[in-house]
């Protein structure tokens, strides 16, 4: 029988992120979870509002609220107003979230290098560009 498409996705993601969360732990930054993470990586460069963080990590405005509380407590984010709307407000990341997100991007690129290791670089290639190609299809957000 051949091996289940979800599981053969999951299993890698499921690596790749505990090895990112434990080296945001080793830096200092063991009071994040997967939930914070999922809308944190939302967040556009520019800001982005509650709700557009909401509908990007397919969650309700309200949960995405709670953790956007739980970022900004802990000083990963902060919320500033809105220059198109002066009723609205964006969630912005803070420069405590700009230094873990530097120690997430290294976690990534060390897993890379590995992976890229054992399958080679034309594997690891084809793999990278059916991945984006697949997220055109899959990712609404895109």
């Amino acid at each position: 029988m051949p091996d289940d498409l979800g599981l053969l996705l999951y299993l890698p993601h499921r690596e790749l992120e505990d090895r990112v969360f434990a080296a945001l732990a080793a830096a200092g930054f063991d009071d994040v979870t997967p939930a914070q993470a999922r809308v944190f990586h939302r967040i556009d460069p520019d800001g982005s509002r509650l709700t557009e963080l909401a509908e990007a990590a397919r969650i309700t405005k309200q949960t995405a609220g709670f953790l956007v509380d739980q970022l900004e407590r802990a000083g990963y984010v902060e919320r500033g107003p809105d220059p198109t709307d002066a009723r609205a407000r964006l969630v912005r990341v803070a420069e405590r979230g700009r230094s873990a997100t530097r120690v997430c991007l290294a976690a990534v690129v060390e897993v890379e290098r590995e992976w890229t290791a054992h399958l080679g670089r034309p594997r690891m290639a084809a793999l990278l560009d059916a991945l984006t190609r697949l997220r055109e299809i899959t990712d609404p957000e895109r």
